[in-house]
């Protein structure tokens, strides 16, 4: 397979240059005033030598400059879970702009939405940022402040944003920083410990110090390949950070694909701390970070008025009316309980097709769902952390599949092969990807 994938690589590379002159004369034109020609330097490293143009995007779907049409997977990697430009957020974000954008003052919508949110993670205390970054970040501050102490453990191949602490892995047992840690502001291990996922014997050594203030996990690996918790993890999790006096946040950015209050409410979790970002506000940048009680009394008793403005959390944009109004039309309308059964329930038939094709091909590839995501991985078994789902990926082939798909109008979530439904998605749009990855994986086993 991978004998011929050169080969195949360069006739893909050489049709998506052919159907997409628009774009490749853009991206030429961009290199003049921006770095290496995108306005974020990771969409460089799309497939294909340079990315496609957007022209315009709506429900499922999304056209190039070049006029071509794609069925969109990604959905701007869970941004646009709620379907691009869903009419709901739409209405709101017009209304909202008309009466004023951001006053760093609070609207009505601030209540409505920090109450519908309480009502689907279950913590109750609630405050709002732009980024799940910055939802993360601000957590592991106030955790370090009312614990007092240094330390944050987070999990090998976590996925949490570009928060500091979190790009640190495992070499020969020692906490170094990951690959592409551009920058780091101190050596990884002063701030951070990392264990294995599912790993609870690490955990527990981890732990039993008393020096970590937070534990910040996925309730489930998702940027690495799916990786779901085994039997009694969470358990354990809860009750060893509860032993130690830990706290427990739970980012559930990418696992609010599980429904409605996210992977959290799904199996009855009970953080101190949730995190959640991305599809919220229906692509308008937004975040929340929640509290229980019991935290949000420690944290607000620790802090002088004095201080409020000036401790490293917040953001002069954050809380802004146009987010809220946002958020509050997003949740209440567009990813609702019926929305996510029917998302769920594509992401089901979604990975049926794919499994059907891998085993048809006898390829030794595995797919693996979580609630409505779902990714396959390029190895014959099921990872248990992220180690062994780091292993599993193969970057050649990575980029393959992706433009194989793209060049036939899907787009799925780049660097890794995963999909996403949205409330627009159709069952045509997940059958189309069904008959495409059919076609490429026959030609990668022929």
């Amino acid at each position: 397979m991978h004998e011929q994938l050169p080969a195949l690589m360069r006739r893909e590379e050489e049709r998506f240059a052919r159907e997409h002159p628009r774009s490749r004369s853009l991206a030429r034109n961009a290199r003049e005033h921006l770095l290496a020609g995108v306005p974020m330097h990771w969409m460089a490293k799309w497939p294909g030598g340079f990315p496609v143009f957007v022209a315009e995007a709506r429900g499922s779907r999304f056209t190039d400059v070049d006029g071509r049409r794609y069925v969109d997977f990604c959905l701007g990697d869970t941004g646009a879970m709620s379907g691009h430009a869903p009419e709901a957020t739409l209405r709101a974000i017009a209304e909202q702009s008309r009466r004023g954008i951001t006053t760093m003052l609070p609207t009505e919508d601030a209540i409505e939405v920090s109450g519908e949110l309480a009502r689907r993670f279950g913590v109750t205390r609630w405050q709002f940022a732009l980024t799940a970054t910055d939802a993360n970040r601000f957590s592991i501050r106030l955790a370090r402040h009312v614990t007092r102490r240094p330390k944050v453990l987070v999990f090998n191949w976590c996925y949490h944003g570009t928060v500091d602490e979190t790009f640190a892995t495992l070499a020969a047992g020692r906490v170094v920083a990951r690959r592409g840690n551009l920058g780091p502001p101190v050596a990884p291990g002063e701030t951070t410990k990392v264990v294995e996922w599912n790993d609870v014997a690490a955990l527990e050594a981890a732990l039993a110090p008393g020096d970590v203030a937070v534990v910040l996990t996925e309730p489930a690996l998702t940027n690495i390949g799916i990786v779901h918790p085994e039997p009694g993890f969470h358990d354990a999790l809860r009750a060893l950070t509860r032993d130690t006096g830990t706290l427990l946040a739970i980012d559930e950015t990418h696992t609010i694909c599980c429904g409605p209050g996210g992977f959290t409410r799904a199996h009855g979790l009970e953080p101190d701390v949730v995190t959640v970002g991305k599809p919220i506000a229906g692509g308008i940048p937004a975040s929340a970070y929640g509290f229980t009680d019991v935290l949000a009394e420690r944290v607000a008793a620790s802090i002088e008025v004095e201080d409020v403005d000036v401790g490293g959390v917040g953001g002069t944009l954050a809380g802004n009316a146009l987010s809220l109004a946002a958020m509050r039309a997003t949740l209440a309308e567009v990813l609702t309980e019926e929305a996510f059964a029917r998302m769920i329930l594509l992401a089901e038939r979604w990975t049926d097709g794919v499994e059907q094709a891998i085993e048809e091909t006898r390829l030794p590839w595995h797919v693996t769902r979580l609630g409505c995501r779902a990714e396959y991985l390029f190895g014959p078994d099921r990872p248990r952390n992220g180690t062994e789902a780091h292993a599993a990926g193969d970057f050649a082939l990575e980029r393959y599949m992706h433009l194989y798909a793209l060049n036939r109008g899907i787009l799925l979530t780049p660097f890794h092969n995963m999909a996403l439904m949205s409330p627009a998605t159709t069952e045509a749009d997940v059958d189309r990807h069904t008959e495409v990855f059919g076609e490429a994986v026959r030609e990668l086993a022929a």
